[in-house]
């Protein structure tokens, strides 16, 4: 398990364990060497309430999360909250940003990174996902990790993990398979 310097560790694992405690939520995410290395889908992703819940579950299982977000709410007064989070801030009017060479950078940098991508790449409901989740995991040689909340039944979990094929088709069917 990776731990994020001891005081931070415990801290985010405590609240995390409280939050879910709290709601009434189980977790059933069990956590592999695989799944502790990957890029997390998140889908679908159409509430405010996905980052608590999301954060809750993978701090209760002590996984080193991180995720981008729009960088207005890395700056500011809440600026601090959402880094410490995980947060990693991108400025969407700045077309130059290269966030799947960033990734990889990540991922070279560190043994233990979960990193979560909406598939859709946005809060509002779509009819086609982003690619950058693929793109990401394929390039970094990463698997890619299938994490759901389902607010019916008050779970969290990971729904599946597995290393993308090269064939985007083919892997993008057992996603939404998987998702169904």
């Amino acid at each position: 398990m990776f731990s994020f310097g001891n005081k931070l560790f415990f801290l985010k694992k405590f609240i995390g364990s409280l939050f879910l405690e709290l709601a009434r939520w189980k977790c059933t995410i069990e956590v592999t060497e695989q799944m502790q290395r990957s890029v997390m889908i998140a889908a679908p992703h159409t509430s405010n309430w996905d980052f608590p819940f999301a954060m809750a579950t993978l701090w209760h299982k002590g996984v080193n999360v991180r995720y981008f977000i729009k960088d207005s709410y890395t700056k500011g007064l809440m600026g601090p909250f959402f880094k410490w989070t995980g947060a990693i801030g991108v400025d969407k009017s700045k077309k130059h940003n290269n966030l799947t060479d960033f990734a990889i950078d990540l991922f070279d940098k560190q043994d233990e990174l979960v990193l979560i991508v909406p598939a859709e790449g946005t809060r509002k409901r779509v009819e086609k996902w982003r690619t950058g989740f693929y793109r990401i995991a394929s390039e970094a040689k990463v698997p890619i990790s299938l994490g759901f909340l389902d607010f019916n039944k008050k779970e969290s979990g990971v729904a599946d993990v597995f290393t993308p094929s090269g064939d985007f088709e083919k892997d993008m069917k057992h996603i939404q398979e998987i998702y169904r």
